[in-house]
């Protein structure tokens, strides 16, 4: 199982959100991932290979939240989408059935977006999704979230995000997802 380092400074003050190498710190963020969204080994293993093959998409870019001493405490990343992904292909008769699969055209999507428990609940993740998204070309963003009432959902929604389509299911995954869609620049407060 990964592990995170110590608990150090919890003001989201003290957090400085910016560009990050994920490749670089791909650890990092998958010890962030695993402890937000309750990964084993094996399943981060999985995603660390899947993460660094996004990397090489183009228009690929992520940004991340570190304390003053460097630690990753969160981070996001995405690019524009392309129907040819995988992604793409499972959610696309979803959208179509509900009339959204337009949504798959000129699109920026959100691949993941998660921060330390430790951290949450003080805006970095919104500070992260807006700031990604700020720099978007496209003219809306997609995601797709654990189609639960949980507090993602909820930010997901303050911003502007929509359901797309609901009961959305991806092979492997134990639980249904939604796919939301906001028009750009996201909902500020």
């Amino acid at each position: 199982m990964l592990r995170f380092p110590g608990q150090g400074h919890r003001n989201p003050d003290d957090v400085v959100i910016g560009p990050l190498d994920l490749a670089a710190r791909v650890d990092e963020a998958l010890a962030v991932q695993a402890l937000a969204f309750g990964l084993g080994a094996e399943e981060i293993a999985v995603r660390r290979q899947i993460v660094l093959r996004h990397l090489t998409y183009p228009g690929a870019r992520a940004l991340g939240a570190t304390t003053p001493d460097g630690r990753l405490v969160g981070f996001v990343y995405g690019m524009p989408n392309d129907r040819t992904h995988w992604w793409s292909t499972v959610v696309e008769p979803y959208l179509r059935g509900q009339g959204y699969d337009d949504w798959l055209d000129n699109a920026f999507v959100i691949t993941e977006l998660h921060v330390h428990p430790r951290y949450q609940n003080r805006g970095i993740g919104r500070r992260l999704i807006t700031g990604i998204t700020d720099s978007a070309a496209e003219p809306r963003s997609i995601l797709s979230a654990i189609d639960t009432d949980s507090p993602a959902r909820g930010l997901y929604h303050s911003l502007g995000y929509e359901d797309l389509a609901r009961q959305v299911l991806f092979p492997s995954a134990p639980k249904p997802y939604a796919v939301m869609g906001a028009p750009l620049p996201l909902r500020r407060r």
